[in-house]
């Protein structure tokens, strides 16, 4: 499937959970957990998976990330918003927890806040940004929920980042745009990342 030139496709893997604090009787170690797992929130809060998956009105949804290119793009954006954090006024957070509804919580590839902005170890107010970074398994329903999720918290500026077809994507409610002169920007901000030298990072691994 496609959508404004996005190739997204099912995914059917696995992913690893493990308490924090183990209960009675509890090992503490790491176990499979199926698609569909219907658990409370506190259960969720409670438990920290490998990697980290988002709670969807009861269920864990895994994420789909762990790839080079993946990887190679968030540590590059997150290197980038740190080096510019004071000229930028920003602090940047890469997979940090954000509860988007009383039910619901993600955790984006990257988060970015203005500097001063406070919480305590969960994120539960509109950010200046969020970033995702696409895998080959995204499709276009999740990764649509996802981002109205992110506008319905508030923010306003939500950037997609596909390595695959070297693309990026401002998002809105209706729908994904490709940055004018390929340069993603937020208004008002000295903020702008030119996506020609960020997948260039790709080209040096």
């Amino acid at each position: 499937m496609q959508y404004a030139g996005v190739s997204l496709q099912d995914s059917g893997k696995g992913v690893f959970s493990e308490r924090v604090g183990p209960a009675r009787g509890d090992t503490g170690c790491m176990s499979a957990i199926p698609q569909s797992v219907r658990i409370s929130v506190e259960e969720y809060l409670a438990t920290s998976y490998r990697p980290d998956c988002d709670y969807v009105d009861g269920e864990i949804e895994e994420r789909n990330l762990g790839e080079k290119e993946h990887s190679i793009l968030q540590q590059a954006l997150v290197f980038l918003f740190r080096l510019n954090r004071d000229t930028w006024s920003v602090e940047v957070f890469p997979e940090l927890r954000v509860q988007v509804k009383p039910t619901r919580y993600r955790v984006p590839d990257i988060t970015v806040v203005p500097t001063g902005v406070s919480w305590e170890r969960i994120l539960r107010k509109a950010a200046l940004l969020f970033v995702e970074i696409l895998s080959p398994e995204d499709r276009l329903s999740k990764v649509r929920e996802r981002v109205d999720d992110y506008l319905s918290l508030g923010t306003e500026h939500v950037w997609i980042v596909d390595p695959e077809l070297r693309k990026g994507y401002v998002c809105s409610r209706r729908g994904f745009q490709e940055p004018e002169g390929g340069v993603l920007e937020i208004p008002g901000t000295p903020i702008r990342v030119v996506l020609s030298e960020l997948f260039a990072e790709l080209d040096r691994a």
